[in-house]
């Protein structure tokens, strides 16, 4: 009988309150890893979330529990670079799992890195790409999906519904401004819920104050009190419940950036975007280095680069067939590429690769484990 193999994870948020990388990159594994002969555990999980958390000591103890490998998801700094000499010391494997940001420390100090798109792995060192795999962000409730596309054109009595899914709380619509009179957009993020009347009131006298210049406060009043514009909670059930309401997906981005610096929208997974293609939206995205790989213009989606092309494809988006042709191809490409067993399977080779056994669940692929 084979061994299982035991791997710790060093979280980046609690598993009783993740965020979402820590739940679609660790939590959403266990029962793939644990169905391919790992044992998986959680070893360190913050109170608070922190990238940059104090894990001394915690090596004579990973040793002493018997950890093969151990899984740093996205957490850096000198006291997890130090843990990660340790335990390759001590001969215990190390992966450092990483989505938004840039460590070049991490990488060198770990066995292998596993990232979320082929971009994030180019602004890595040359010398490093050869420890660094690509592992997408899975789609997480594949069976819902859209069945109807509607039958109308949308109007100013009777719009079509746009949704916007974001993690923080926007306090302007990028790029577009305001939707066209034909267009209801509803905004999924970081709000008070709407019966949250005193949060919701708090939360936008800090977003006035935040804004800088009477121009930018004028534009957030605006902001909040266009017809079109609907800016509803963030939770686990009612996201694809909006998605699933809504005719049309949008991701607009500001992507103006000072000459030299990385903005985090170039070091963004495709998940925005995937999650609302799985569900069978059409979705107009503002071209991103994790986008771009993705989209086929006008057959599974559309990238607007300015104003003007976000009108004229929203525009587009008007005729009930398209709509639903592209939402169709959308979701096609998404489960195709980006389900939660085809991840798994990449990171299972990962991990069976850095103990030195094959895995006998994966088809052959060819000789790539990021094809």
């Amino acid at each position: 009988m084979t061994m299982r193999v035991k791997i710790g994870f060093v979280l980046l948020s609690s598993a009783q309150n993740p965020i979402p990388s820590t739940r679609i990159a660790v939590l959403n594994m266990f029962p793939f890893l644990r169905a391919a002969e790992f044992d998986p555990h959680i070893v360190f999980e913050p109170i608070q979330n922190t990238e940059t958390p104090e894990v001394s000591g915690l090596a004579a103890r990973l040793q002493a529990d018997g950890f093969q490998i151990v899984y740093f998801q996205k957490v850096h700094g000198d006291s997890v670079v130090a843990l990660a000499h340790e335990l390759h010391a001590k001969g215990i494997k190390t992966v450092f799992g990483i989505c938004d940001v840039v460590e070049p420390d991490m990488v060198d100090a770990t066995d292998v890195t596993v990232t979320v798109t082929d971009y994030l792995k180019s602004l890595y060192p040359t010398p490093l790409h050869a420890k660094i795999v690509v592992v997408h962000d899975g789609i997480e409730r594949p069976a819902l999906h859209k069945t109807d596309w509607g039958s109308h054109s949308g109007s100013h009595a009777h719009p079509l519904r746009a949704v916007l899914v974001t993690s923080v709380g926007l306090d302007r619509l990028p790029v577009l401004i305001s939707p066209p009179s034909w267009l209801q957009l509803t905004i999924v993020g970081r709000y008070p819920a709407a019966d949250h009347l005193l949060q919701r009131l708090r939360q936008a006298h800090w977003q006035l104050a935040d804004q800088a210049g009477w121009h930018e406060k004028i534009r957030y009043l605006r902001f909040l009190t266009t017809p079109g514009i609907k800016r509803v909670a963030w939770d686990a059930t009612g996201v694809y419940a909006a998605m699933q309401q809504a005719d049309i997906g949008i991701i607009p981005i500001e992507t103006d950036t000072a000459q030299g610096a990385l903005a985090s929208w170039q070091v963004k997974s495709e998940n925005r975007l995937t999650l609302k293609m799985a569900m069978g939206l059409p979705v107009i995205a503002t071209p991103i280095p994790a986008y771009e790989p993705v989209i086929r213009q006008g057959e599974n989606g559309f990238l607007a680069h300015n104003k003007p092309e976000w009108l004229s494809y929203l525009s587009a988006l008007r005729d009930p067939s398209l709509r639903r042709s592209v939402g169709q191809q959308a979701r096609q490409t998404a489960l195709a590429a980006y389900s939660m067993e085809r991840q798994a399977e990449k990171l299972i080779a990962v991990l069976r690769g850095l103990i030195g056994r094959p895995n006998p669940l994966a088809p052959p692929r060819g000789n790539t484990i990021d094809e």
